[in-house]
């Protein structure tokens, strides 16, 4: 009902000061029988499509729970920063990911030392060579897998349409019909 609501038990309660707990916040957020439920899945892990495995789960889902910014958030934005959380995908899906896969393949090409000096100094080296042009290329890469699954391919053929069309904005609309007919005479 996004009324603020205390997280522990008020002055002049028995408890005054104590963490109220999941089960009675959840029965303040109107969950009646969550007496049974147990506080959380082992490890963290609840299973897939189950709304109402633990405390923890209803909790997480609901809007006042949900919504809160991390600390991460807040401190980006009071300093004027904005800041992207990115799923976790493939790395094809993370332009990121490829930038650093780039500098880690650099660094590996230097000549391997235990001098503290020459590690940094390799470090600076590698990240030196993601150029603006480098970081927009992956990110038309990762724009061009994203099209790709779209249109309905599998990883292997994304691969292989995002290398035959890697000049385009976008793939043809002809890509899968393509695909098919080059499976159909390799038969």
């Amino acid at each position: 009902n996004s009324r603020p609501q205390a997280l522990y038990f008020p002055d002049g309660h028995e408890r005054a000061g104590d963490f109220k707990g999941m089960v009675v916040i959840l029965k303040e957020c109107g969950y009646m029988d969550v007496d049974s439920l147990r506080a959380e899945c082992k490890d963290f892990k609840c299973p897939p499509h189950v709304e109402r495995c633990c405390c923890r789960r209803l909790l997480y889902n609901e809007p006042d729970f949900r919504e809160v910014e991390s600390l991460v958030e807040t401190h980006c934005k009071s300093r004027g920063y904005e800041i992207v959380f990115l799923l976790r995908f493939h790395c094809e899906l993370n332009p990121i990911e490829q930038c650093w896969g780039f500098t880690k393949r650099k660094y590996h090409e230097y000549l391997p030392s235990s001098l503290e000096a020459d590690l940094e100094r390799n470090v600076v080296s590698a990240l030196s060579t993601i150029t603006i042009e480098l970081i927009r290329w992956f990110f038309i890469r990762t724009q061009h897998f994203m099209d790709a699954y779209c249109k309905g391919l599998t990883g292997k053929q994304a691969l292989w349409a995002t290398k035959k069309y890697h000049g385009h904005c976008l793939l043809p609309e002809s890509t899968l019909a393509e695909l098919d007919e080059q499976d159909h005479d390799t038969s």
